[in-house]
Formats: C-alpha cells, structure tokens, sequence
C-alpha cells in the first residue's frame, strides 16, 4: 500500500519513535526512565476535573460544540488575557478554541499556505513548525537559533528569496526545546518585520505559565501592534497538566481567526462543549494558584538535574521557563550516539538535539515531568554514563 506523496516528505515523528524504543525496553523487562517527552506526570487540578464532572452529566453539552467556541469559553480567555498579560481580546471576534496547540500549528498551516510557499521555523523546534508545512506542500525555511544570541533568530539573516516566499513565522518563548526567554525588544522587532514581509505571526505560547526564579512570561500579544500581525497559541497542556485534554485557544488578529474559523468548519466539529466548561475553570484566578504551584515543583526538579549535571562538568544553564533542559552533549558524541548509549547503558531516556533541526545536534533535552524520586534516579544513571 503506497502512502501520499506528501507523508513521505517528512521523516518519523520524534516522540512516536521514542514511545516505541520505550515499550521494546520495557518489552525485555529493562526497568526504562523516560526523560523524553513533555506529557506531565501530576493530575489535572481538582477544580477542572470537578468542572468537567459537573459539565459531562449535563445533557445539553452532549450535542455538537459549535467552532467558534461557548461564550463562557471565549469569555474566560479574555478575562485571563486582560488579567494576566495586560491584553485587550474582543471575545466575538479574535478568540477561538482549538483542539490542543499542536492541532491548531498544523492546521495554521492548511489556512495559510500553499505549494510553493514557505513558513520561517526555529532550528532547533517544535518539530511540528517543519512537519506541517511540509505536509501541504510548503517548505519550511530554518531560522538557526544558537547559544551564542540567546537562542533568537536572526531576523536579519533571511534570505530575500526565502523573504519573498514566507507566510508565517513560528515563534515559541519561553521555548522548547531551549528553554529559553524571549530578550526585551525582540517582539518589537518582530512586528516591525511581520509588517514588512506581509508575513502572519504565529507565536506558540505553550510555556508561559510554566517560568521560575521570579520571571514573568509575556504575551506576544502585549507588543504594539502585534495584533496588526500575528495570533497567539496559548495552550493549557502543560501550565495546567492537560496534555490529554486537548484545548488550546487561537487568539489576535481577527481576520487570521476568521480564516482558521472557516478551515475548522470543514475539518472537525468543534470542542466538547464539558472540556470548554472545564477551561473555564482552569483559566479562572483559582487556576493561576494551580499554575504558579506547578512551576513551583519544576522548578524544584530543574534545580535537581541542572546541580547534578554541574557537579560533573555538564556547562547547562538553568532555564528560565519550559519543562525542560537542554544541556550540551559530550566531548566525543553526537546527539544521537549520546542518547543511544545513556539508553543501552543506563536505560534512560532523553531527546536528541539534532531531531528538533540541525541546529540542536551537540544538544540533548531532559524533560522534567517525572517525579522527584525517579528523576532523582534517572540523573544517578546519567552520571554513570558521563563518568561521574
């Protein structure tokens, strides 16, 4: 059976290929840690759970949702804007919910592209910024995000044929796989060149509620002008662990969510209307105890894996945001030999730099969503493999 021209354009998904190297270790009866995917170990908070109980045995929320999103939904995430990040949304208008941000990446992509067209994406990434362009017939074109400018891209750098093809930019900060924050003026620079190109921004805001040491994540939105330009994903996968959940809204630029409203239409028949009920909940100022709870304990476990890797020589600064480290590899491995040989040898898990785009290789990410006993472990087995 053949598959699409378009599926072979694009290699494995990552985090598939780390769920099956899992489940062959497990197979053999190999007791496997995993620090490779993001998906939080700790429940969702009471107070959504109860909301949905309460939301599900309601029968009218058991008919089709509509796309566009309950009023109480688009509602909450204005208020939550206005609340936490100064940001005026008209709830009619510029906001709707979207099945999870990875979904909704994707699907900016069918909205906002064609053959031939091409999507500026951060190297190293969300793999999903180059997959999903790739996936219908666009090209994504790489912007490097290296140590040496603070993992931001270059704006200045792209090439002017590159320029004349793009229609979106994804941006991600705080970010991942980096864990890095977005420096003060870049957003500025960044509505400056969006206006300039006729490029749509797209900023992937998966991690702002996740920061630790005091900092404070903004909006790309809060920008002067950004509106004019760009739409923000804000997902509730990791601030408020619920990753299975699938809800994330779409919120700016009215005539890009207007365009990503008619594409839904024709793709899927909405969220249901107990999980909206249920972000209401979580987006409510109970839900920010909830949050600032939950960066508390990563930033706890973040403390654990960068002290340990320090006492062996690892050079990995602490984030500032994320669930995530990225520390460098070392001296003597690529970031696929490294992580092949801390699994065979320790039976632990982490991701390769180099799978999040050419400019993460000499990079492997540890994600902090296991308990403090077994990540306690897991940097006990990766100290062995680096000599320690």
């Amino acid at each position: 059976m053949r598959s699409s021209k378009r599926l072979e354009r694009i290699p494995p998904y990552l985090f598939a290929q780390l769920e099956r190297k899992i489940a062959e270790k497990k197979a053999q009866g190999i007791d496997v840690i995993s620090l490779g995917i993001g998906d939080p170990d700790t429940p969702t908070p009471p107070l959504v759970v109860e909301a949905l109980r309460a939301a599900a045995g309601d029968p009218g929320t058991h008919r089709y949702p509509a796309n566009r999103g309950r009023p109480e939904f688009r509602e909450a995430v204005a208020a939550f804007y206005a609340r936490r990040f100064g940001v005026s949304l008209d709830p009619a208008t510029e906001i709707m919910p979207g099945l999870g941000a990875k979904e909704t990446i994707f699907n900016l992509n069918l909205a906002f592209l064609d053959p031939g067209d091409a999507a500026l994406a951060a190297d190293p990434g969300y793999p999903v910024y180059t997959g999903g362009p790739l996936l219908v017939g666009a090209d994504p074109v790489l912007m490097p995000l290296v140590p040496e400018r603070g993992f931001v891209p270059d704006l200045g750098a792209i090439a002017a044929a590159d320029l004349e093809r793009a229609r979106l930019i994804y941006l991600n900060y705080p970010n991942n796989p980096t864990g890095a924050i977005v420096p003060d003026g870049f957003f500025e620079e960044v509505v400056e060149f969006a206006r300039s190109n006729d490029v749509l921004v797209v900023h992937d805001a998966s991690y702002t509620e996740t920061t630790f040491d005091g900092y404070v994540a903004p909006s790309f939105l809060a920008t002067p002008g950004a509106k004019e330009v760009g739409i923000e994903v804000f997902s509730l996968s990791k601030g408020y662990n619920m990753t299975g959940w699938r809800t994330a809204a779409i919120v700016g630029n009215a005539e890009a969510v207007e365009h990503y409203w008619r594409l839904k239409t024709n793709i899927d028949s909405g969220m249901f209307d107990a999980v909206q009920l249920a972000a209401v909940a979580a987006l409510s100022t109970e839900g920010d105890a909830a949050a600032r709870e939950m960066s508390g304990i990563y930033q706890r476990r973040r403390d654990l894996v960068v002290g340990a890797l320090r006492e062996i020589g690892v050079d990995v600064e602490p984030p500032k945001g994320t669930i995530y480290v990225w520390a460098p590899v070392p001296e003597g491995h690529t970031s696929e030999s490294y992580c092949e040989m801390v699994l065979e040898e320790s039976a632990v898990v982490v991701s390769p730099g180099g799978a999040y785009g050419p400019n993460g290789e000499g990079f492997f990410r540890i994600s902090l969503t296991i308990d403090d006993a077994r990540l306690t472990e897991a940097v006990e087995r990766l100290r062995s493999s680096l000599g320690g």
